[in-house]
């Protein structure tokens, strides 16, 4: 890349839609996509993503920044990670996710997310 890019998530270049409660817009920035993660209130990665990519768990990791709302996110070994707004979060591979309360959550994800949510 010799130029810059600029973009904005109120034109995303692809949105993913989530199998309900929510979506991905994803943005492709010098051969790398970045996202914003809109995840309604009841939303669950096993409920929602998991009939989508039809693996177990989540096999990506994200690294990111909670705009807003609170999310638990289930390791593999049962460990438990809760994040919310103002937060940024390093998620490795191996994980289950839901959103918790009310409120949406929205997370800016700069992770392996070229094929985050993608439709085999």
């Amino acid at each position: 890349m010799t130029t810059g890019e600029v973009k904005s998530f109120d034109k995303p270049d692809e949105v993913r839609p989530f199998e309900g409660k929510g979506h991905a817009d994803l943005l492709h920035l010098g051969g790398k996509a970045v996202a914003r993660g809109t995840f309604e209130p009841g939303w669950r990665w096993s409920a929602n993503v998991k009939p989508i990519v039809k693996t177990e768990l989540c096999e990506f990791s994200h690294l990111g920044y909670v705009v807003s709302g609170r999310m638990r996110v289930t390791m593999k070994d049962g460990t438990e990670l809760e994040m919310s707004e103002g937060e940024a979060a390093a998620i490795p591979p191996g994980h289950d996710a839901e959103v918790v309360g009310d409120e949406p959550v929205v997370f800016l994800d700069f992770g392996e997310i070229d094929e985050y949510a993608l439709r085999k």
